[in-house]
């Protein structure tokens, strides 16, 4: 499956940095500005990898997800961030096609070992991108069900707040706080879970 490459960033990235840089202080109104700007670029550059419709939503969620988590350690001394943002979205598409290539080779396989010379190098990786995916789904179980409903709604289906608050049947003041309080605890919990297991390799 063709892979790609990232996508050259696009000039003039300073509102993108200072609503990153703002994002890493838990200004949700950034997150939401930043995610508006550069879903489309990071869907499409996934969807380009992934050729699945479907899973490129998926991807895209879980690269935003990493962007709220991991926002203070961007550095624009090393790129920009639209660059940061797509690097992330790329490595992430990647091994997606990769994780999927390896079970189809494994059922193609239908059980037979590998060469375990090769198959070893391959382990660690994908153990630690399971457990990260694995980790993202915890604490997405972890939120209460309104949380989880706007987080879906807003972020998953690309709805705006508003129609979000439209569709729940709740103002607009409700859905903006329980989305602020939502991603606040995934991202204590994704940092808590990544502290109890470890830094990545």
């Amino acid at each position: 499956m063709r892979q790609g490459v990232p996508p050259e960033p696009a000039p003039g990235g300073g509102a993108d940095e200072s609503r990153l840089r703002a994002v890493a202080l838990g200004d949700l109104s950034a997150f939401e500005a930043f995610y508006r700007d550069l879903s489309g670029p990071v869907f499409g550059l996934v969807q380009r990898v992934l050729r699945n419709h479907s899973q490129a939503e998926e991807v895209t969620q879980e690269v935003f997800v990493e962007v709220w988590r991991l926002a203070a350690r961007f550095d624009a001394r090393r790129g920009g961030a639209r660059s940061w943002v797509l690097t992330i979205a790329h490595r992430r598409a990647v091994d997606r096609v990769r994780a999927e290539q390896t079970a189809a080779d494994r059922e193609a396989r239908a059980g037979l070992l590998e060469d375990r010379a090769s198959a070893a190098d391959d382990v660690p990786d994908q153990v630690a991108r399971r457990l990260e995916h694995e980790r993202v789904r915890r604490c997405l179980g972890g939120l209460t069900d309104l949380q989880r409903e706007t987080v879906r709604l807003t972020y998953y289906t690309g709805r705006t707040q508003r129609e979000a608050a439209v569709l729940l049947g709740v103002p607009l003041t409700t859905i903006k706080g329980r989305l602020r309080d939502g991603l606040i605890r995934l991202r204590d919990c994704l940092g808590a879970r990544a502290h109890r297991h470890g830094p990545p390799a």
